[in-house]
């Protein structure tokens, strides 16, 4: 077994199988030693995790949202590269929270995803990162987020 996935064992994480691209495009593109993966958006039980943070979401809830879609973010390098010890470095994470224009913890939330990276991958897991708050993400998601990684 590969030393990350060891590590996301011990985090009694199981990773999802990757989910398909929702309209025309690939969830992953590889050129050169880089790795560019598409918005995934939350989902809890398999389908969209709706919901608006400062309306009917806390930024509690939009921080697991977050941590919930590293987490299909990995199944996803991991189908693409099949051996996550392939991946140098995560590079670079995006995040478009769902919320109110008056809601101002957009960075808050996007620590779901960057801290399980952190945990996962250590080093390699620190990352530049930009979060923005956006009036509506496709299917009525809270959360969306795509990353770059080098391999």
């Amino acid at each position: 077994m590969s030393k990350i996935l060891e590590r996301i064992k011990t985090l009694g994480i199981d990773l999802p199988p990757p989910g398909p691209p929702a309209a025309a495009y690939v969830m992953a593109v590889t050129t050169g030693n880089t790795v560019f993966l598409s918005g995934h958006i939350a989902k809890r039980d398999g389908k969209p995790w709706v919901g608006k943070l400062g309306q009917d979401m806390d930024t509690d809830t939009g921080k697991a949202a977050a941590r919930a879609i590293a987490i299909d973010l990995i199944a996803t390098l991991q189908d693409h590269l099949g051996s996550l010890d392939k991946i140098k470095r995560i590079v670079k994470v995006m995040g478009l929270v769902n919320s109110t224009a008056q809601y101002t913890e957009q960075h808050l939330v996007m620590n779901g995803c960057s801290e399980l990276l952190l945990e996962i991958f250590g080093d390699a897991g620190k990352h530049a990162r930009s979060a923005f708050g956006v009036a509506q993400i496709p299917l009525g998601a809270c959360v969306e987020i795509e990353l770059i990684a080098e391999i």
